[in-house]
């Protein structure tokens, strides 16, 4: 239990006071954990869209290294990859008939 000394006097101008009640429970840091994940899969996949937009058509090579320049967070090849099956799945992209390496803008 915390008590307020009325009669403190200190010639500091800051005072530091320990903050025990903001220790964050293991629960919380996973759930934080969680959504700065799920933050970070839809902005990867706003990158995604925002190339493709400007592209229309562009080769799998070219547009790993293009997304993963415009992401300013930590992000691996693989999970590009994955978002960009995402995309297929939802019908943002698709890939080209001919060539299997090229993906076409749809929407």
């Amino acid at each position: 239990e915390f008590v307020v000394n009325g009669s403190f006097e200190s010639n500091q101008r800051r005072i530091r006071i320990p903050n025990l009640m903001m220790k964050e429970t293991k629960d919380e840091r996973d759930k934080t954990v969680e959504g700065v994940a799920r933050d970070r899969l839809y902005l990867i996949d706003a990158v995604l869209v925002r190339v493709m937009k400007a592209r229309k058509t562009i080769l799998h090579q070219a547009l790993i290294p293009q997304v993963l320049e415009q992401v300013k967070v930590p992000a691996q090849p693989a999970d590009v990859k994955k978002r960009i099956e995402s995309l297929i799945e939802r019908e943002y992209m698709e890939r080209d008939a001919k060539d299997r390496n090229r993906y076409n803008y749809l929407a």
